[in-house]
This record gives C-alpha cells, structure tokens and sequence, in this order.
C-alpha cells in the first residue's frame, strides 16, 4: 500500500485548503470519504467473489473425485457379484453348462415332490413352534405353575400375594 504519513497527510490538506478554498472543502471531502467507502466496498466484493469461485471449483473438484470413487467402487462390487454368482451357478449345475434353466427349475420341482421335503417342512414348523415358544413373553415359572394359563394378574398384586407378612408391615411408616 502507499506509505502515507501523518506530515503527508497534513501537506495534502493545507494544499487542499489553499487551492479549493475554506467554503467548499468539507464538500469535497464528504465527496471523497464516499468515493473512497465505494471503492472500497467495491474491491472487498470482488475479492469475495473470487474466493467463492475458488472454493466452487475446488468442491466442484471434490464432488468429481468422490463420483469417479464411487463409479470405481460400484463397479468393482458389480464385478465381485457377478462372479460369485457365476461360481454360485457353475457350483449348482454340476459344473457342466449344457444344461438349461427349464431342466434346473424341473430338478427343483421334482426336489420339492419328494419325502425328504414334507419331513422338512414339518421340522420347519416344529423349530418354528419351539422358537416362539422359548422367547414368548409369558414367564417359564407361570408356564410350569399351573401347566395352562388360568388368569394374569399385574406385578403389584403378584407382589403383593407373595410377600411374607412382616412386623413393619402392622406397624405403618410414621
């Protein structure tokens, strides 16, 4: 910036004074204080300016980094999958590729149709009821009570039922 002094500045108003004149100084320097303020503004808005054009191209680079990122990251899972799926498939078809989808959804079907099937199906369903069984809500000690559910009553009364009868309990909490 320019190097202005004190002795500088007072140079510049008694020049000032001399060659506008008493009367209509404190005009021109009102004029030149908002001159001034504008450039001023004026300068500090074009350097915002170009550090927010700045800062969107480098987040305009960031976001197409992190797109090509994640391009190369879905294709490689696309790739990982579809070759998991082809061993998965070679795996199931007995490794030969002559035969089509018609003969694998017929084995499929005669797979369903035999024995082995229905016993599954009924273990399924025992494993099931077993399940549901050990995580019910109801409480293995109210289960091996009575053997079958007569009636529920709440936890207070539950309490209440089978608290032993003590001598604090006549004698009150005054």
């Amino acid at each position: 910036m320019i190097d202005i002094g004190l002795s500088k500045l007072a140079l510049i108003g008694v020049v000032a004074l001399v060659v506008i004149g008493p009367e209509r100084l404190p005009k021109v320097a009102r004029m030149a204080g908002t001159l001034f303020g504008r450039a001023q503004r004026y300068i500090n808005d074009v350097k915002s300016e170009v550090s927010r054009e700045i800062e969107l191209d480098e987040l305009r680079k960031m976001q197409k980094d992190v797109e090509q990122a994640a391009s190369d990251v879905s294709g490689s899972i696309h790739k990982s999958v579809s070759d998991t799926e082809a061993s998965i498939n070679d795996a199931w078809n007995g490794g030969d590729d002559s035969s089509t989808s018609d003969s694998a959804s017929a084995g499929a079907d005669s797979w369903k149709r035999t024995p082995n099937a229905d016993l599954l199906s009924i273990k399924a369903k025992a494993f099931r009821r077993k399940k549901l069984a050990r995580t019910s809500a109801v409480p293995s000690w109210y289960k091996h009570q009575s053997g079958r559910k007569t009636r529920v009553i709440s936890a207070s009364a539950r309490v209440a039922k089978y608290r032993p009868i003590t001598a604090s309990k006549s004698a009150g909490f005054f």
